[in-house]
C-alpha cells in the first residue's frame, strides 16, 4: 500500500493524493450519511496525468471509479475499499469559449454553472439546467447523460456535446475535440462514452455546444383541474409559443403541499386543494413581445377551462422563487427515510400508473409518504416515497419492486436521467431487451477487457 501511494505521488504530486483515513471524512454524496472508502483517492490536473493513473491501475489490476461532483443518486461513483477513486475536482479550466462558432471547450471537472455564468458573459447560454448545478461537473453530466430542466427544448446532455477526450483503461487517449454541429466522417466514437457511466472511459476534456443568451424569460404557476387538462396545457402552450417552451414542470399536489408549507421556507402562491401544479417556461428574443403571447396563451388555457388559477412571475425574483419550489426535494428528507425514484414512460400512461402505483403501495406496505413531481413535459416523473426509518431496509426491494416492474406493461424506462449505477441493474431488463444487453457486454470487453473501469455498474 506505501509503494502505490508513492506510485501515486509520483505521477500526479503530493496534492493529488488522498489517503483512506482522509477519505473517511469525506461525503459519498449527495443525500448521503455515509462517508467515501477506497485505497486512495486521486486528483490528476490534466489529461496526461490521468493517462498515466489509469496506465499503473492497469498494470496493477486495480478497480478504478471515476468521481465528478458527487450528485448522483444512483450510487453509480460507489467504490469499495479495494479499489482506487479518480477525482477530477481540480480538472475545473474553462479553455476557450468561441462565441462565433458557439462552442466551449472544458475540462471534465467544470461545474455546469460555472459554465452557464462564463458564456453568458459572453452573451452566449449553456442550457442544461439542474437543481445541482453548483456541484455537478460536465464530465459527469456527460458520463451519466442528465437531463434536467430543459429538456423539452434543448435535450439532453447528449444533444449539447460535439467532442470529446476519453482516456481508456489502459490509459490511452483517444481525442476527438470536434467543434462541429455537421460531422458524419464514420463512427461518432463519444456516443460509446455519454451515459456509459465511467464503465467505458474517463471523459476529461469536452466541446459542447453554446445557444444565444435569450433575451426574455417568461415564469408562470398554474394549478389545474385534471391530467388531462395538464396534457392538453401542454401541447397548447408548445404549440401558442412557437417553440419557446423550455420548460414544464408538474408537481402532484402532495408534493406542492410538501415544498409550500412548513418547515418549507416557500409558500403557496397559489391556493392548495387543485389536482396538479404546473412550473410552465418560456425564453425567447423579444421582452415585450413574448411577455405578451406568453400571457394571452394562459388567458386562452384559462377561458378553456384548461387552467383554474395562474400566477406570472414579474420579475427575476418572481422567477427564482417559482422555480425555487419545484427545486425544494430537500424536504422529502424531513420525517423519514426517502426512497426516490427517477423513471420516464409515455405522457398518456403516467395518470393510470402513479394511481395504480398509489394503490398498490397502500395496500402492500401501509403507512408511507408518496411524492410525484418532475420533468413531464419530456415524460421523466420523480417518485420519492417514504417510510420509518426501522421499515426501510426491510421495505426497500418491495417499493422497487412496485415502482418498476410496471413499466415494462407501460413502455417506460427504469432511468430517465439518473442512469443506472449500483442501484437499478437488476432492472436494467426491464427497459433493454437482452440483444441489447448483450451488445452493451461485448462493448465492454472490447473498450475494458479487464473489467477495471467502474467494476460492477450498469451491467447486471
Amino acid at each position: 500500500m506505501p509503494d502505490l501511494l508513492e506510485s501515486l505521488r509520483a505521477l500526479v504530486g503530493e496534492v493529488g493524493v488522498l489517503d483512506a483515513p482522509t477519505l473517511a471524512k469525506r461525503s459519498a454524496g449527495a443525500m448521503r450519511a455515509d462517508a467515501l472508502q477506497a485505497l486512495a483517492l486521486v486528483r490528476p490536473a490534466n489529461t496526461a496525468e490521468v493517462s498515466a493513473v489509469l496506465r499503473l491501475c492497469h498494470e496493477r489490476h486495480l478497480g478504478v471509479v471515476t468521481q465528478g461532483g458527487l450528485t448522483g443518486l444512483v450510487h453509480g461513483a460507489d467504490a469499495g475499499p479495494e479499489q482506487i477513486i479518480l477525482s477530477l475536482e481540480r480538472m475545473r479550466s474553462i479553455e476557450a469559449i468561441d462565441a462565433v462558432q458557439r462552442t466551449a471547450t472544458v475540462q471534465a471537472g467544470v461545474t455546469v454553472q460555472a459554465l452557464q455564468e462564463a458564456v453568458q458573459a459572453q452573451d452566449l447560454a449553456f442550457p442544461l439546467d439542474l437543481g445541482s448545478r453548483g456541484s455537478a461537473t460536465l464530465g459527469g453530466t456527460a458520463a451519466t447523460n442528465a437531463g434536467g430542466n430543459r429538456v423539452l427544448r434543448f435535450g439532453m446532455t447528449r444533444d449539447m456535446v460535439l467532442g470529446l477526450e476519453v482516456v481508456l483503461a489502459d490509459g490511452s487517449v483517444v481525442s476527438s475535440l470536434n467543434h462541429l454541429i455537421k460531422n458524419n466522417a464514420g463512427y461518432d466514437l463519444k456516443h460509446w462514452f455519454i451515459g456509459s457511466e465511467g464503465t467505458l472511459g474517463v471523459i476529461t476534456r469536452l466541446v459542447l455546444r453554446l445557444r444565444e443568451r435569450p433575451r426574455s424569460h417568461d415564469v408562470a404557476l398554474v394549478a389545474l383541474p385534471s391530467f388531462d387538462a395538464v396534457a392538453q396545457l401542454l401541447k397548447h402552450m408548445d404549440r401558442s409559443l412557437g417553440g419557446q417552451l423550455s420548460a414544464f414542470e408538474v408537481m402532484w399536489p402532495s408534493f406542492y403541499q410538501l415544498v409550500t408549507t412548513p418547515p418549507a421556507q416557500g409558500r403557496p402562491p397559489l391556493a392548495p386543494g387543485q389536482a396538479f401544479y404546473a412550473l410552465v417556461e418560456s425564453q425567447g428574443a423579444s421582452i415585450e413581445a413574448d411577455a405578451e403571447r406568453f400571457a394571452a396563451a394562459l388567458q386562452v388555457a384559462m377561458d378553456e377551462g384548461l387552467v383554474v388559477d395562474a400566477t406570472v412571475a414579474q420579475s427575476g425574483g418572481e422567477r427564482q422563487a417559482l422555480w425555487a419550489l419545484r427545486d425544494d426535494v430537500a424536504q422529502v428528507m424531513v420525517g423519514g427515510v426517502p426512497m426516490g425514484f427517477d423513471i420516464s414512460l409515455p405522457i398518456g400512461e403516467m395518470e393510470r400508473y402513479t394511481r395504480e402505483l398509489a394503490e398498490a403501495l397502500q395496500r402492500e406496505i401501509g403507512a408511507h409518504q408518496l411524492w410525484i413531481f418532475g420533468h413531464l413535459g419530456d415524460g421523466n416523473l420523480h417518485i420519492v416515497v417514504q417510510v420509518g426509518a426501522e421499515q426501510a431496509t426491510h421495505l426497500r426491494p418491495r417499493i422497487e419492486a412496485l415502482v418498476y416492474a410496471p413499466l415494462a406493461g407501460f413502455g417506460g424506462s427504469v432511468s430517465a436521467e439518473h442512469g443506472i449505477g449500483l442501484e437499478k441493474k437488476a432492472w436494467l431488463a426491464i427497459s433493454r431487451s437482452e440483444p441489447e444487453i448483450a451488445l452493451m457486454r461485448r462493448i465492454k470487453a472490447a473498450l475494458d477487457p479487464q473489467h477495471r473501469l467502474n467494476p460492477a455498474k450498469v451491467l447486471p
